[in-house]
């Protein structure tokens, strides 16, 4: 059995290797064209990350989960090639400047760093080096809810622009104009110094979308190629929309098997591309309500992101996603990554989106839904150069779905990546699908040709391989036997 299993996944990273062979990186070839409906963004906090530098543990207690932990720009840079072989474009930092607290949300500055993190010249370092693998960095800047001892709260001249001290917060008044003009100086300001791909306005409640626009325009005034989103509902012109019920509606219907998914196509229904997640870093972790529900995170996990990743949306995964981080409320939800985990659900972030980001058309290709039914969900991607079946098997049993060749195509095949499965046309003229349960697939339709040349070679040298190394321990273990029997 461990022989089998040991063949097959040794030939499926070889067919997977030979199905995607003439594809270019999208990183390669787009980083100057992408938008951002093309992205996939990792949220992490920089505190709760990495500890790459012990320069700046200033008053760091990991055994205090309010406290800051050591996590810094450098553990960022560190962790590059981690996070970028998950295959994210956009990594999204969090709020960076001073504050008193891990997370960024009690804000003492717009211009200052934040010493635990590091130095301006280690974030310059970061940026640059992201920038160097095709992956930007994102920054969080709230517009309001800051530290009573904000530099601006500070200023005698400018308290006329305190609206509010709710909550221990100070809450700017976002009509006035004056600290309208200051924040839009503040942002650009800091685009303009530093090189990051993409800033998230946070706090933004209170603000008017014709300044939010305002706004907008002088970021992108100051960097063309800037993305700018907010994790906030608003009619504002972001390059990207968001909703809260997206995130509910992803993960009640991810949650456990046989859920009502007749809401999963609401997040598309706007022109606009949108973000889609099953939780953020202000909700409880996705791996707490799928626990709730008695069902093995992990596979739950799968499931999810398996759907995120190819679906037409913007896939936004919190840190810490990729090893089940628990956490009802934060800060346990905000815990210190535990790089020492079990690889698996890594390993499958990294085929999915490998495959996403090799293919244009599982990014921005047509969208198009066959089946929604209580969990079972198959749609295709589609464009003049391929064409993709996505089936999704959120449900309690075993499921099949017969596809027509007007859904497919004439004279064609299905080539699974994930469970090796391929899929020809029957005596009754329909691709019989089936998928066991709590299993995502994505089927490559491919021209039928027959067998698969390479796949058999690939087999074929897999075995012989195998073979000759059997052979060889036999020989040498009846040498052995020879050897002692003439000694004795």
């Amino acid at each position: 059995m461990k022989f089998k299993k040991w063949i097959g996944a040794t030939a499926a990273s070889l067919l997977l290797a030979t199905s995607l062979i003439g594809t270019t990186p999208a990183h390669a070839d787009e980083v100057q064209t992408r938008t951002i409906a093309e992205e996939s963004i990792y949220d992490l906090l920089v505190d709760r990350f990495f500890n790459g530098s012990g320069t700046n543990d200033y008053d760091t207690n990991t055994q205090d989960p309010t406290k800051f932990a050591g996590g810094d720009f450098t553990g960022l840079q560190d962790k590059l090639k981690f996070i970028g072989e998950m295959g994210y474009t956009i990594v999204s930092i969090g709020t960076i400047f001073e504050t008193e607290t891990y997370d960024g949300s009690m804000p003492t500055s717009y211009s200052i760093i934040e010493e635990h993190f590091g130095t301006e010249e280690e974030f310059q370092n970061v940026v640059k080096a992201y920038k160097e693998k095709n992956m930007s960095i994102m920054v969080d800047f709230p517009l309001s809810n800051v530290s009573p001892n904000h530099e601006w709260a500070q200023d005698a001249a400018k308290q006329s622009w305190i609206a509010s001290t709710d909550n221990g917060h100070i809450q700017w008044d976002l009509t006035n104009k004056d600290v309208q003009a200051a924040l839009i100086e503040a942002a650009t300001n800091f685009v303009s110094t530093y090189d990051v791909g993409g800033i998230r306005l946070t706090n933004i409640a209170d603000a008017d979308p014709a300044f939010l626009n305002a706004m907008i325009t002088a970021l992108k005034d100051t960097k063309k190629s800037l993305y700018v989103i907010s994790n906030e509902e608003s009619d504002a012109n972001f390059d990207a929309s968001f909703s809260t019920a997206t995130a509910e509606i992803f993960r009640n219907i991810f949650k456990n098997v046989d859920r009502d998914s007749s809401k999963l196509m609401e997040p598309f229904s706007s022109d606009k591309p949108t973000q889609i997640m099953i939780d953020t870093l202000q909700t409880n972790r996705f791996t707490f309500d799928s626990a709730s529900e008695n069902m093995f995170p992990p596979t739950r996990l799968k499931m999810a992101l398996g759907a995120l990743f190819m679906m037409p949306g913007i896939p936004v995964v919190q840190y810490g996603t990729e090893i089940a981080m628990n956490g009802e409320a934060k800060p346990d939800t905000h815990q210190i990554y535990n790089f020492k985990t079990d690889e698996e659900l890594i390993d499958y972030v990294k085929n999915v989106q490998s495959l996403r980001n090799q293919s244009a058309t599982l990014r921005k290709g047509d969208f198009e839904v066959i089946t929604n039914d209580n969990g079972l969900l198959v749609f295709t991607r589609k464009s003049d150069e391929e064409q993709w079946i996505i089936m999704v098997n959120n449900t309690g049993k075993t499921q099949r779905v017969d596809l027509t060749p007007e859904q497919i195509g004439e004279g064609k095949m299905l080539n699974g990546i994930l469970q090796q499965e391929k899929v020809r046309k029957n005596e009754k003229d329909v691709y019989p699908v089936i998928l066991d349960r709590e299993i995502v697939e994505i089927y490559q339709v491919k021209d039928d040709e027959g067998l698969n040349v390479p796949y058999m070679v690939a087999l074929g040298l897999v075995y012989v391989v195998f073979i000759s190394f059997v052979v060889v321990i036999i020989k040498r273990g009846k040498k052995r036997r020879q050897e002692q029997d003439a000694a004795k």
